[in-house]
Formats: C-alpha cells, structure tokens, sequence
C-alpha cells in the first residue's frame, strides 16, 4: 500500500518516534481540564502552526477526545478559497513520526462516489500542514483508528459534506470524530493585514475584538457564520474546514463547542506579525 510521506516532520514537529512521544506526553501533562469532564465530546477545532506555537493547544483538544474508541478520525483542513474544490485521499497511508495511519476505505470511497473530489495520492499531492500536524497526535491517541483527510473550501456546499460523513459512517455502522484544523488572524505587515496599525492596540484587537467574533461563532456551533467571518475579517485561515467541522459535529448530536485555550504566537515570540490560535471541543 502507498504511504505518503510526512513534509513537515524533522522542522515544524519532531521526526523521531522518541522525540515525538515526549513532546506530546509533555503537552499531555499540562492539558487543561474540561468544565464538564463526564461530556461526550465529538470533535473539534485545532490549530496548525508549528508544534513550539500551538502544538499544545491542538494535542490539549485531540486529549479532550480520547474518551471515545472511534473507528475513524475525520481531519478537515487545507488553505483553499470560495474557488477551490475538494480534495481527498480515498486510500493508502500517511506516515507519522509514531507509525502509520491508514486511510479507512469504506468511507473515504464512499464520499467519493457523492461529491467531486481531486484525489490525491502518496505521490501527487500538495503540501499541507494544516492535517499533517495533527496526524501524530491522532496516532498517539487513536493508534488503531483510520483516518479520513479532506480539503474543504469556505463555501455552503461543504457543510453537506460534512453532514454525509455522518450519514454514511451511521450506515456503515463505524464510529467516528471529527476534527477542524484552522488558525485565526494572520496580522502584521508579514500578511498584508494591518487595519489596526502595530503595537499593543493592534493585539488587543486581534485577541479581544476579531478572533473573539469568530470563537463566538464556533462556541454557537454558526457554521455559516464561520465561513462568512473569515471571508469578511480574515480572523479564519481555514473557514471552511472549521464550518465543515461544526455541520458534522452538530449531525453528531453536539450542540455547543467550549473553548478550551487561546493563545497568539505572539505569545511565544513577540513581534508586529502574529497569528491567532483557539483549541475548541464539541
């Protein structure tokens, strides 16, 4: 079977197994607890930043997920526009630091059979942080599940994508959890976003005024209302892959996301160009 070979192990996250598993028993040890610790939880959404940025924040939501014994792991990401179309792997395995992952077949082929996909391949394919990031995590946490990973563009038609890979791992009778990979606000000069100007009023803005807006969307499981705030305010990377995230977490039975964690990469590295970074779980 093809493996697809990591592209970011060894630079944004660690490439040895050893290394790898550290890092994240680490990230384990100061997870923050849940407000309702005894909650299902179903999915969701995760940044893709290098691990020293937001690694804690997405290792603490996949944590908050374990609880379950899914079958599959549905990872939404990738940067794409209103333009774009939907990618997908249908099957063959990803490589991770921590071992293999395999495409689950039965529903990756079956979302296939419903919506136009660019398919991709161990061999063809685009670089993507956005759900390679998080694939040693689910490994870690999920060692025997499969995984589906998709590219989603911010558009309506997304949302019903994310419904069927409910509908259709029901009637396959697999479990699953779903998971949304997106940073926030990219601002500063180094992303052509400066409607604030620089400084501390600049951050106040980001963290209190436009990441705020779109959090408040997830937190209202607003679907819609994520894609629409992330075309209006750039406060949303990946709009489409969170809303895809939240209409599958709603088919789910969720009916809220709490916020787990926010932090800037400011926080980590001062400086006029920072980006955004919520960890939220359904």
């Amino acid at each position: 079977m093809d493996i697809r070979m990591p592209d970011f192990a060894g630079s944004w996250y660690p490439a040895g197994s050893s290394e790898c598993r550290k890092e994240i028993q680490g990230y384990v040890n100061k997870s923050l607890p849940l407000s309702s610790p005894d909650l299902k939880r179903v999915g969701g959404i995760v940044p893709h930043a290098g691990w020293f940025f937001s690694g804690q924040i997405a290792c603490n939501v996949i944590n908050c997920l374990r609880h379950n014994s899914p079958d599959a792991v549905v990872l939404f990401g990738m940067h794409l526009s209103p333009a774009s179309g939907n990618y997908i792997m249908k099957q063959g395995l990803w490589n991770t630091p921590l071992g293999d992952l395999e495409i689950h077949q039965g529903l990756a082929q079956r979302l296939c059979a419903e919506f136009p996909f660019i398919i991709e391949t161990a061999a063809r394919h685009s670089q993507d942080n956005t759900i390679e990031l998080q694939l040693p995590f689910v490994k870690y946490f999920f060692p025997d599940a499969g995984i589906v990973t998709m590219g989603v563009p911010p558009v309506a038609g997304s949302l019903k994508i994310g419904q069927r890979v409910v509908e259709i791992a029901e009637e396959l009778g697999i479990d699953i959890v779903v998971i949304g990979s997106t940073d926030l606000t990219h601002y500063g000069y180094n992303y052509g976003f400066t409607p604030k100007g620089t400084g501390e009023e600049a951050l106040d803005w980001v963290r209190n005024e436009n990441d705020r807006r779109v959090i408040d969307r997830i937190i209202a499981m607003d679907a819609e209302g994520v894609i629409s705030e992330g075309l209006t305010h750039q406060n949303v990377c990946c709009s489409g892959a969170a809303a895809t995230a939240i209409a599958a977490g709603l088919k789910l039975g969720a009916t809220k996301a709490e916020k787990v964690v926010y932090a800037t990469s400011h926080d980590k590295s001062p400086g006029s160009s920072f980006v955004g970074y919520a960890g939220l779980v359904f």
